[in-house]
């Protein structure tokens, strides 16, 4: 196309301008999709992580070694090493035997020195990292023993309840009603309602029993999202050595029945010293196997012994639990997979948690029947 001289100044200052106003649009149009992604980015930003969903629990059990020891194994100082550097949860379980007491013969001052170790071991370093820590008292720690009205291991049981009420030692708990602590008490945490009981012993008296429907029953506890019970010894067997009278609770039937009766979710127990995430009617049992000296075989099974620390997940809204358990020594994950679909000790069948009734085999229903009573071998 021929352009006049005099047109030439008109034209390209035209074209100049068609290329400004295009170079503004394109400006305008990147910007604005500049735009969209930061709002994309802030909006991935902005949603909730799953994880703030979910209250994370560390479970240890059973920590002790042999009678007066002082001393732990390495694997305690792992675990806590876990729990305060990686993990950090919204709270530390205890599941008793924090010591290694249920002697006559140790003195005062061996008793003391025992939980002044644990202290250093176990307690300060979740203090120190401001973990809530929970616990049962154990058989090793101050036993409820009887005889002659009298406690056996009075002096084991006065030192506890010094400890743990020291002001210097506050484990950092939302307490309901602590008039009985450290041996059975109450308390909440993440709108989670927590009861304690003494099962040192295979008896849970009289006193304790009014008590736990009393507290049970609070307006505190039932407004609560989940009750938790927590206890020394298991409501039924499932270690191998300790599948007879005495090494778990008496009267197991009647108080999964008690727990059921007010909607607790799950008992938490030691003493066994062996991993098994279990459960019976309504009510889920987990075993907590142990940190300490002695994890034992389970009930049935050819699996070796191996000492567990757990970490419980609880999904807020719909309330399901989940447990990542692991291996201490070895650090590995024990699939529930690895575990017996179910176990039969004196006193009853549990099953594995993933496990139904319903899933149980002709075959696996008549290995309980012909060990125990019918009624013992209800799921």
């Amino acid at each position: 196309m021929l352009i006049k001289k005099s047109n030439i100044f008109d034209y390209l200052n035209k074209n100049l301008y068609l290329l400004f106003i295009l170079g503004y649009l394109i400006s305008i149009s990147v910007a604005c999709q500049n735009l969209v992604l930061i709002n994309k980015s802030v909006a991935i930003k902005n949603l909730k992580n799953p994880q703030l969903d979910k209250i994370k629990i560390a479970i240890i059990s059973d920590l002790n070694s042999q009678y007066g020891s002082t001393e732990y194994e390495p694997e305690i100082d792992k675990a806590i090493s876990l729990i305060t550097n990686q993990w950090q949860p919204d709270l530390v379980l205890g599941g008793g035997d924090a010591i290694a007491g249920q002697k006559k013969s140790l003195t005062e001052a061996q008793i003391k020195a025992m939980w002044q170790s644990f202290d250093v071991h176990v307690a300060k370093p979740l203090r120190d990292s401001k973990i809530p820590f929970a616990f049962t008292i154990g058989n090793h720690d101050g036993s409820g023993a009887i005889k002659d009205q009298q406690f056996v291991f009075a002096q084991e049981r006065d030192l506890a309840k010094a400890y743990w009420n020291n002001p210097n030692h506050n484990s950092g708990i939302n307490f309901v009603d602590k008039a009985n602590f450290p041996f059975y008490y109450s308390f909440q945490q993440n709108n989670i309602f927590y009861l304690v009981w003494d099962a040192s012993t295979n008896k849970i008296d009289e006193k304790q029993l009014a008590w736990v429907e009393r507290i049970l029953s609070s307006n505190v506890a039932q407004e609560a999202s989940m009750r938790i019970a927590i206890g020394h010894l298991p409501l039924y067997a499932i270690a191998e050595q300790k599948n007879k009278p005495g090494e778990y609770l008496a009267e197991a039937e009647k108080l999964r029945l008690l727990l059921e009766k007010y909607q607790v979710h799950a008992y938490i127990s030691g003493h066994h010293h062996a991993y098994y995430p279990g459960k019976k009617g309504l009510l889920q049992l987990l075993n907590a196997g142990a940190l300490g000296q002695g994890a034992r075989q389970l009930i049935g099974s050819d699996l070796p012994p191996r000492n567990t620390l757990t970490l419980m997940n609880i999904e807020s809204a719909s309330k399901i639990i989940t447990y990542t358990t692991y291996d201490i020594k070895t650090l590995e994950i024990i699939q529930d997979s690895e575990l017996p679909r179910f176990i039969v000790g004196e006193n009853g069948l549990i099953l594995r948690r993933n496990i139904s009734s319903t899933d149980l085999t002709t075959a696996e229903k008549q290995s309980c029947l012909q060990k125990l009573d019918p009624k013992l071998c209800q799921p």
